[in-house]
């Protein structure tokens, strides 16, 4: 009972930490402290094959504790730095009530750009089951939906098929490519862009948003 009242304090003076994203087979909500321990754990168990680094930044290559650290120290750090200029809400996906990833949703300036940005895991057990899709399509309808965005942008290797194809079926087109050095060695990246008419055009995959009212302003959104 005293977590519950805790929690609802904290709302009054976070209320992100009441917003919550239903589709058909997940709820996407910032974690307890508890379940952002299980998602770390899910990470040190193993995010992708070692033998591909799909992320820019090679957090996944240290052993399996520091990449534990690194998703709680990554958490903390967004939350500890947002700003509703500057944001980027990192929400812990959740099938059946068990942790299975992360699915994130960034804006800058969002008030003035209209656009996001988005990434996101799955631990390797629950990869496979268009949860990834579904995972995105919930932000998706957060951003284009909820808050008024205009596009939004994705990213991924020319190797990480699995994220392209996602972003293909959810109606991205591309939209460039980016020359990176990871693990010292040159990797390219393909852009994608999905504006709203392609959004509206590929949407399938019904999403509740609870909680966002009193989001708005944390989120650059004037009432």
């Amino acid at each position: 009972m005293l977590h519950r009242q805790n929690e609802r304090v904290l709302v009054d003076h976070f209320p992100l930490v009441g917003l919550k994203l239903t589709t058909p087979r997940l709820e996407l909500r910032l974690p307890s402290a508890e379940e952002l321990g299980e998602l770390a754990a899910l990470a040190a168990e193993g995010v992708h094959d070692p033998a591909v680094m799909p992320f820019s930044t090679p957090w996944t290559d240290p052993p399996p504790e520091q990449v534990a650290l690194n998703v709680i120290q990554h958490h903390w750090r967004e939350l500890g730095s947002w700003a509703p200029q500057d944001w980027s809400l990192n929400l812990t996906a959740f099938h059946g009530g068990v942790v299975v990833g992360q699915q994130g949703i960034s804006g800058r300036d969002f008030g003035t750009t209209r656009e996001v940005s988005t990434g996101s895991w799955l631990g390797q057990r629950y990869q496979g089951r268009g949860l990834g899709t579904e995972m995105r399509a919930g932000v998706l309808h957060l951003a284009f939906a909820c808050l008024g965005a205009e596009e939004a942008v994705s990213a991924a290797f020319e190797d990480n098929t699995a994220s392209q194809a996602v972003s293909r079926k959810l109606g991205y087109r591309p939209d460039g490519f980016q020359r990176n050095a990871i693990r010292g060695a040159l990797a390219v990246q393909q852009r994608f862009r999905l504006t709203r008419a392609e959004w509206e055009r590929h949407r399938t995959v019904p999403v509740e948003v609870d909680g966002l009212a009193r989001c708005l302003p944390f989120l650059g959104i004037d009432r």
